[in-house]
Formats: structure tokens, sequence, C-alpha cells
């Protein structure tokens, strides 16, 4: 199952730093579990005039990297929050339920258009504490790396 993360903004060195770490590392744990490749896009933010037509812009995009057809996994911060083995649990349901595609989307600083959140496969909150949206992407990316340890059964996944 291929994992494409779509993410408005662009990183800080640090933030890049972290999420190459862990996207590399994920490859090579996740292809012989039918997981991978992953793959991140970076889209600019919306200069639209106005909050909803910004989040509107940036939804059409956001979208458009996903497919039409994908599942999508909508970061929110209404959303639900998991562990990481329930996370694991989710991901892994999805891949042995014939998902070809999973994209994880995470919006501008003006948060999500409707069109994004309509329809989502799951709208997931990484906690109650309010991120800078690059490191919610590096948080997201090792959680996703983390859930390859979980399912490959690698005895220190917690670390």
């Amino acid at each position: 199952m291929r994992l494409t993360v779509a993410a408005v903004g662009r990183l800080k060195d640090a933030e890049r730093e972290l999420v190459e770490r862990y996207a590399k590392r994920f490859d090579p744990t996740g292809r012989p579990l039918g997981l991978g490749p992953l793959t991140i896009h970076e889209l600019n933010e919306s200069r639209a005039a106005s909050a909803d037509a910004r989040k509107a812009d940036e939804a059409t995009r956001l979208l458009k990297v996903a497919g039409a057809s994908t599942p999508r996994v909508v970061l929110d911060e209404h959303g639900k929050t998991l562990s990481s083995e329930a996370f694991a649990d989710w991901i892994g349901q999805q891949r042995d339920g014939g998902c070809k595609t999973l994209a994880f989307l995470i919006g501008g600083p003006d948060g999500h258009g409707s069109e994004t959140l309509t329809g989502a496969a799951l709208k997931l909150s990484l906690g109650p504490m309010t991120l800078p949206h690059g490191l919610a992407r590096a948080v997201l990316v090792e959680q996703i790396y983390r859930v390859a340890t979980i399912l490959a059964g690698h005895p220190y996944h917690r670390s």
C-alpha cells in the first residue's frame, strides 16, 4: 500500500531533517510488510484574501495530490486520538482490506476546507496541544515509521 503525505507549507531545516530521517527509515521497514513507498508533497500556502478562500484553494490542491478515490487521513484538531498501536492496527486493516494508496493530509494555518474533511476515512488528531504544521508533519512521519515497526513486530517499537 502506497502512502502519501500532502502538506501545506514549507519546512524549516530542522523539521525537514526529522521528516527525511523517518521517511528514509520507513521504506526498508515498510516494504516487506506491503507498505510503501512513502511520498511527501509540499504545497505552497494559498495567497487568497480570506481564510475561507485559502482553505478552499488548499483543499482543492491537497485533494488533487491525494487522488479522487484514495482513502484520506486528515489531520484535524477535532479528530480522533489514537495510540501508536491503534494507529498501526488501523493502517494494517486498510492494507489488509485491499487499499492500494492511503493519503495523509495536513492543511495550512487556517485549517482544512470542508472539501478535505468531507469523506475522510479518518480524521486524526495528534493530541490536544497545538503543534506548528512542520512539527506536526515530523510527528506524523515518525508515527508512520513507528506503524511499520509495530506491524513488523519489533520489540523496541516504543523507543
